[in-house]
């Protein structure tokens, strides 16, 4: 099968075991009914997926995101492993030989409707994935057809050197340009926002992913109310502040995580 991207897959069978390296993979193999055999995300344990009873079932592959552990992926006997390409890619060469490597690299949703139609047909469930095609769409023609007048920010991060989610490569922002003002276009590897620019737009609704590394701990919005700018944003002013699931919004990026980012981006652009 060659996927949405161009990338070529080969298998002997349809995958039973299969490993996911990032959270689109275990969205993906949640809206088609699997279960992943292993993961290195704490996606699962939202409520809307497996919920946290049945997520610590699943078995953690050590060594976190950015290096998981090659012994501990192999210890399960995978049959396809599936990982981000510019941050697994490097893990293909030791994993040859002894399981099937896939790459995926979603930019926007429509990459993430492709992956979910690719991995759909490689495990035999394409009822499943055009079920959950349809469920999406459906949410998001409701919200582009009645779109907010408000305009809308996404910021991510773990301190007050936050990062603004642009359409460009991040994919819950790609939802946002139809269904509010979202004036925010990316700025390449070097570039993003800084408080004064952000100040300058008039940002109604703000959404706030914390990026917990290592012991940090604490909420992004708390740490940069110390900034006097940010008090003087009008979302911030107004109260109008959501802390929203980094799980779901930063890493998910799959129909069932879009589906929850809409749900929460419509009733707060209300």
């Amino acid at each position: 099968m060659t996927d949405t991207n161009g990338v070529t897959i080969s298998l002997k069978k349809e995958p039973e075991r299969i490993v996911c390296l990032f959270a689109l993979c275990d969205d993906i193999l949640t809206e088609l009914g699997i279960v992943p055999t292993a993961t290195n995300s704490a996606l699962l344990a939202h409520p809307d997926f497996l919920g946290e009873e049945k997520a610590k079932e699943v078995d953690i592959i050590p060594g976190g995101f950015i290096a998981p552990e090659v012994e501990a992926i192999l210890s399960h006997k995978p049959d396809l492993v599936i990982g981000l390409g510019d941050t697994h890619g490097k893990l293909a060469p030791a994993l040859k030989g002894a399981t099937t490597f896939w790459a995926m690299q979603p930019e926007t949703w429509q990459d993430s409707v492709g992956y979910l139609r690719d991995t759909a047909a490689l495990t035999g469930r394409t009822a499943q994935g055009e079920k959950a095609e349809r469920t999406f769409r459906t949410k998001l023609a409701a919200a582009e057809k009645t779109p907010s007048d408000k305009t809308a920010l996404i910021i991510y991060g773990s301190d007050e050197n936050f990062g603004v989610a642009t359409p460009e490569g991040d994919v819950a922002a790609s939802l946002f340009p139809k269904i509010g003002n979202y004036p925010w276009k990316s700025r390449g590897v070097e570039g993003s926002y800084s408080l004064e620019e952000i100040l300058a737009k008039d940002v109604d609704v703000l959404f706030v992913e914390t990026l917990s590394f290592g012991d940090a701990e604490g909420e992004l919005s708390e740490k940069l109310a110390g900034n006097p700018l940010w008090s003087k944003i009008p979302a911030v002013e107004n109260g109008d502040v959501h802390e929203v699931n980094s799980e779901v919004w930063a890493k998910g990026r799959g129909t069932r995580s879009l589906g929850i980012v809409l749900d929460e981006a419509t009733a707060a652009l209300r």
